[in-house]
């Protein structure tokens, strides 16, 4: 490995067994992070942890429902009973589905805010504690495209969405002084194993394709950049700010 911009650093990464959260674990670790893997998969989180062990970095697996702050806040007891400390925090876990409004029901409005926002806040709450004593720490959060603007079928998503980005606006307001830096991504359609069949459905995929100045779905390692940048020293005067990694999808 030659790429050590984050030699020593210890990044949580929620959501990281599968998907944008496994790309991005791997891509920290690969930077020279030792890594937190956090869901509640016991079994896909230790497949993850081996994966970095083997690049020759140190990584623990912690399961947690991130839905309960109890959870959360054992989750970072055990990090820094681990570790000694917490670098940087990346609250990739998240969820949707794809309902009308009129469709939507109470249980499904709560499970996508509860994940998508609730459980971000407390993180990087439980978090934000320790970097504030250090002094120093990075917090990203995976937005969306839909969080700046609109779209149909996911008004629950877009909601979680637009309140990450603005959660993220506020929070590094607030914690500036303390030298935590506070951002998000904000990815289109990015292609994972998860979600590959039901975007290469014809009509979904002209659908996504016509917003996409690209004219390609994303893949995961397209957003490994934008993580680096600011997760490191790259980003030093950058905080409040939401990079969208989107093909182009809000130029227009």
């Amino acid at each position: 490995m030659t790429n050590t911009i984050l030699e020593n650093k210890v990044a949580i990464v929620t959501g990281g067994n599968r998907g944008l959260g496994k790309s991005i674990a791997i891509a920290l670790a690969e930077a020279g992070a030792n890594i937190v893997i956090v869901s509640r998969n016991v079994e896909k989180n230790k497949e993850v942890e081996d994966e970095i062990k083997k690049l020759g970095r140190d990584c623990i697996s912690i399961s947690t429902d991130l839905q309960k702050k109890d959870s959360i806040d054992n989750m970072v007891e055990e990090t820094i009973n681990h570790f000694g400390k917490i670098d940087i925090l990346v609250n990739n876990a998240g969820v949707s589905t794809t309902k009308f409004a009129l469709d939507v029901t109470e249980e499904e409005w709560d499970m996508i805010m509860n994940l998508n926002g609730k459980s971000l806040f407390f993180c990087s709450q439980a978090v934000a504690k320790h970097m504030k004593e250090q002094g120093s720490g990075e917090i990203i959060n995976i937005a969306s495209v839909v969080g700046a603007v609109g779209d149909v079928g996911i008004s629950p998503y877009t909601a979680s969405k637009g309140a990450v980005i603005n959660l993220t606006r506020s929070l590094a307001l607030e914690w500036a002084r303390y030298g935590i830096q506070v951002n998000a991504i904000g990815p289109a359609y990015i292609e994972t194993d998860m979600n590959r069949d039901a975007l290469r459905k014809a009509k979904v995929d002209n659908k996504i394709l016509s917003k996409t100045p690209m004219k390609r779905l994303g893949k995961p390692e397209e957003l490994n950049g934008a993580v680096l940048l600011l997760a490191s020293e790259g980003s030093s005067y950058i905080t409040g700010q939401t990079i969208f990694v989107d093909g182009g999808w809000l130029a227009q």
